[in-house]
Parts: C-alpha cells; structure tokens; sequence
C-alpha cells in the first residue's frame, strides 16, 4: 500500500502550516455577512435561526458541501454520513460548513441514461456555488457522471474545491467466486441465455453481486473518473483507491474537510491546477489503468471547460506510447479495486509510470504532483504490473484506440484490449439496425440469418439520437450464436458502453447517424472493415453511393418537444466535443459576473 493507503489520505507532512492571519485574503462570503445594511442584517438574521452565531460565520470560510447522496444512490449511500465527516474536518480547521444537495446522478435508475443530466448537474453546481456565500467547496461524487459534472461545474465557477471521490464497493461473491460489477453481469446473463446457468444462478449472482456502499469495482466509468480527478490534481493523494466502507475513507473525508479551508485562503482554485500538462497527467494514468472509453467524453468536456484544447487524437497518441499495468477487470484479466486499492493504489500506480507524468504539476495538497507519489509503492506486482510486463502494450492498440474513416470521419472508439486480437484486425457484413427495440427482438430470435463474422450495427443511440446516448454500445450477441459458443462479435454505433463493458465494439461514431452522420447511410449487407493498428473503419461503399443515398435521407423528428430534453436536443455537441452544452463552453461569452447583492 502507498503511503496513504494506511494512513489518513491527504495527512499533511511535517511542518504544514495554516496561511498566517496577515495573509489571508477577504472571503467572498463576507459580501453577504459583513456590511451594516439591511440585506446583510436578513443573511445573519436566518443564520442565526438556524441556530448559528456569529461566531460561527465571522472570519471563516464558509465551505459549500455539494452532496450527491439520495435514497434512489446506492454508490453514495454512504455519504449521509460521510457529509458529517467532511463537516467534522472543516470545523476543526477553522470553517463554517454548508451543505447543498445536489441532483443525484444514479447510472442504475436514472432513464434514459445520466449522461443526459450530466450538463444539469454541472450548470446546478455552478450556479450553486455562484448563488450563495461559498468561499470555497468540497464535492461529493463518484458514480460515473457525478465525478465530471461536479467537476465541470467547479470549474466554470473556479472557486477553491476539492473532489471526495465515494470509491468503490467491496468485491462480490458467489459460490466461492468472486464477481465484478457489470462485467460479470453480461457474462452471466449469456450463460443464462445460453443455457448454462440456471434461472436460480441468476438470482445468485443478482444477490452475491453488489454487497456493499460504492461505486462499481471494477475499472468502470466511476474508478476511472475518480482517478482522474485525482491525477489533475483535484483530490487528496490516494483519494480514489479507497474502498467506500473502508474506515480510510473516513479519515480521508475528514482530511478533505481540513484541507479546503487552507485552500480559500491560499486561493488555489482550479484554474491554477488544471493545467494543460495536468489533463495529460490525467490522460497517462486513464491509459496505465486501462480505463472506461467513457473517460475520452468526459475529460474532453472537462478541458475544453478549463481552457484546454484536449481532443480524441491526444488520447490515441498517449494510448501507442503508455501500456496497460492495472490488471483490473474488465481490461486486466483478475483483480477489481478492492485489490488495487491494497497493491498501492493510483499514487503507486502513477509512481510506476512518473516518466510520463510531468511532476511539477501543482495539487490540491499545495504541493506537486512528485512530491505527492514520492513516498508512494507498489506492494503486488500482479495488480499493478511493472512498465516492462504490462497487461497490454500501446503496439498492440493501448487502452483506447481512435479509428476514423468514411464511417466515422470525426472519429469513433474502441477498446482493443478487451477483446479478441482477431477483431483487431475485421471485414464483414453489417447488419443495421436503427433501435434498440428491434435489434433486441431480432438479435433473440433463433432464426435470424447471422454469423459470427457479421457486424452488428446500432445507430441513432448518439448524444442526440438516443437521447442522451446511453450505454448501449456493447449490444447483445443473436441469442442462436450464444448457444453455438460464440461469445463475441464486432459491434458498432454511435451510443457509449458502461465503463464495465468488454468485447470488440466500436463506440462513439462521430457525426451521429440522428444528425445525418454516414453511419446513418450504412444498409445491411454493406461489408466493414476495422484495422486497428491502421486506426481506420470503413465501409466500402462509393462516395457516389453515398451521395445517392444521402439525398434519399430523411431526418428523424425531434426527440424531445419541451423541456431539459429540448434545451439538451438544441445545444449537446458531439461525442469527439464531450457533448458539453455548446452555450457552457468557456469561448461562449463573457465571464458570469458575482451576483449583485441589494
């Protein structure tokens, strides 16, 4: 284990020191407590029938707890109480704590996906934190789209935060086997379907498969996000590999709870964090970890908020360049999180590969990110693989591999580690289908004429045609061919995959069919062809066909005809833009001024 593994995460060194009292700089908050008017006095008034003194508020930052908890949550169950702990730490620093609930992004419940909520949750952040006397913040997230829609909103807001990641459950169980979340879920329900398992160890494993507080534990969307937030710097070191319910957490919670109230008065906001070179730090650990496709979305949005021009070829060059060492599932072959958390976590993990990181980046801790990892170890070997004995090599295709062609001019995404090598490499036939409804009817019934060698083909699933595109990209195998033994095939379209998924699927296909992509003039029948080492998809179809077909295209009517849905369906950009509201976008318009106070 790292240094921070057994002790409180983000524990100061010898010597840390609060700024002294001559140099603090005036709190924001003070605008709404500190003048002698009448507006000022109604502030105080209501605090104090809360039962709050001023002594509770005078000279202290107040420090908004954005808190993604609620009952429909299970990955942040735990933060009724974790909030309490947080509290605990900013009250023993010298802060006045506020909590805010903020919407909860449940990826379990919440429909049509939480990827079209993300922006809501990012624009209920900003605002949040405009809208009342924060000085500063810590958030509250984890499961998956929380950890970016925090983080976006922060950074359009740009006061002080730090990021509690909620890490991720223990590992499951049954019959003696140990199970990952999502991954294990699609395995088994092939069994099923297959016929190998029975309905009753299928209740097994729905059981046996999610037993405690946390976000998946498996290298998914959420521990790949968290991760992330931590190698820019924007979480105490070591933050992310701690399990949810291990009592680490706790100590890390409340160390997180400590440090932001050194933060507003040493004024370190994001914009002096994320960096150019801290969101490539950032893109070198997603590829070491083998991250979730879902990482190149999020982390595009998240750049472009800050300022920085990241796009889908920074992530296929650092993918050639820096090989897989986390043997965590889905894209390792044993271990989940639990297990990365006890080999050295994501501190040990980044120390492993410091000659990609720029290490003079500076952290929400105050210092770089060398000095962070420097005490950091790896204690297996197995879990976290040396750079020489990786679990997957940049030659062979890296964690993430971006194709582009005819197909997918903008780009798509593939995740070649997960899969058979001989997808790498794959022609075939399509077979298109244009919902999710009709393909799950056809790919079920036994009599459908298909092959192993065919391609499956999803379209209008994308950010717009989906709505929301939703993790439906890594489709079901034809139910006839599950029987047969096959247990994968190559998959294509324009909707994400759950973090958790696994096989030879191809994402993210920009432009979307819904807005008239060429994915959308694909027929079944047409042959495609994937090469992975040569980065290409294609369809060998003729320009002129094309051509042709395209002015027979009809676009399809709108998803939505009021509402979020509406806004979303008029502003989301495309997959390889993160599908950020083009009107959020740092080069939209001016900055928001602080809000008038009469």
């Amino acid at each position: 284990m790292t240094e921070h593994a057994s002790t409180p995460a983000g524990h100061q060194p010898a010597g840390h020191q609060t700024v002294p009292e001559h140099e603090r700089r005036p709190l924001r908050s003070a605008r709404w407590f500190g003048p002698a008017d009448l507006r000022s006095f109604g502030h105080r008034s209501r605090a104090m029938q809360m039962g709050y003194a001023p002594q509770d508020w005078e000279g202290r930052p107040v420090i908004a707890i954005l808190n993604t908890w609620s009952d429909i949550n299970p990955c942040h169950m735990h933060f009724r109480q974790r909030v309490e702990d947080v509290k605990h730490g900013i009250l023993a620093a010298g802060g006045f704590p506020m909590e805010l609930p903020a919407i909860s992004l449940s990826e379990n419940f919440m429909k049509p996906t939480t990827m079209l909520y993300r922006n809501m949750l990012a624009m209920e952040a900003e605002e949040l934190l405009r809208a009342y006397p924060a000085d500063g913040a810590v958030l509250m997230g984890g499961c998956d789209k929380t950890t970016p829609g925090l983080l976006l909103g922060a950074t359009s807001m740009d006061l002080p935060v730090i990021y509690v990641p909620a890490g991720p459950m223990l590992r499951g169980n049954w019959q003696g086997r140990t199970l990952g979340s999502g991954s294990d879920s699609w395995k088994y329900w092939d069994e099923l379907r297959a016929g190998t398992i029975t309905q009753a160890d299928w209740q097994g494993v729905e059981a046996g498969i999610a037993r405690s507080a946390g976000t998946c534990m498996t290298m998914g969307t959420a521990s790949t996000m968290t991760a992330i937030a931590e190698a820019i710097g924007l979480s105490l070191p070591g933050a992310s590999s701690i399990p949810a319910v291990d009592s680490s957490h706790i100590r890390m919670a409340r160390s997180a709870g400590r440090r932001i109230v050194d933060m507003v008065w040493e004024d370190l906001r994001p914009s002096k964090i994320q960096t150019p070179a801290a969101f490539a730090n950032a893109i070198a650990v997603a590829m070491a970890m083998g991250c979730s496709t879902n990482a190149i979305i999020h982390v595009i949005a998240m750049a472009r908020r800050a300022g920085v021009a990241i796009g889908l070829d920074d992530f296929d060059r650092a993918s050639r360049e820096i090989p897989v060492i986390a043997n965590v599932r889905p894209t390792g072959t044993t271990y989940l999180m639990e297990d990365f958390y006890y080999a050295g976590g994501i501190t040990a993990l980044m120390k492993r590969i410091s000659r990609f990181l720029d290490l003079t980046c500076l952290t929400v801790t105050g210092r770089s990110v060398g000095e962070n990892i420097e005490q950091a170890k790896v204690w297996n070997d197995d879990v976290i693989r040396p750079l020489d004995q990786p679990m997957f090599s940049g030659q062979a295709g890296g964690a993430l591999t971006v194709l582009r062609g005819n197909l997918a001019p903008d780009g798509c995404v593939m995740k070649p580690a997960c899969c058979d090598p001989k997808f790498h490499r794959h022609s075939g036939p399509a077979l298109v289908f244009d919902d999710y409804a009709t393909m799950k009817k056809a790919l079920d019934d036994e009599t459908l004429d298909v092959t192993p060698d065919h391609v499956l083909v999803l379209r209008n699933a994308g950010p717009l045609g989906g709505p929301g595109m939703p993790e439906w990209g890594m489709l079901p195998l034809p139910r006839r061919l599950v029987r047969e033994g096959c247990r994968d095939m190559l998959r294509i379209s324009d909707a994400r995959m759950s973090g958790t998924s696994y096989g030879a699927c191809v994402l993210h296909v920009a432009p979307e069919s819904y807005v008239g992509g060429p994915l959308a003039l694909l027929r079944t029948g047409d042959i495609i062809t994937v090469d992975v080492p040569a980065r290409t998809i294609s369809m060998a179809v003729s320009d002129q066909e094309l051509e042709r077909r395209r002015a027979s295209w009809t676009p399809p009517p709108a998803r939505y005809g009021r509402g979020y849905g509406w806004m979303a369906g008029q502003h989301m950009r495309q997959a390889n833009e993160g599908c950020d509201f083009d009107f959020l976008q740092t080069d939209f318009g001016p900055p928001v001024p602080e809000p008038v106070i009469y």
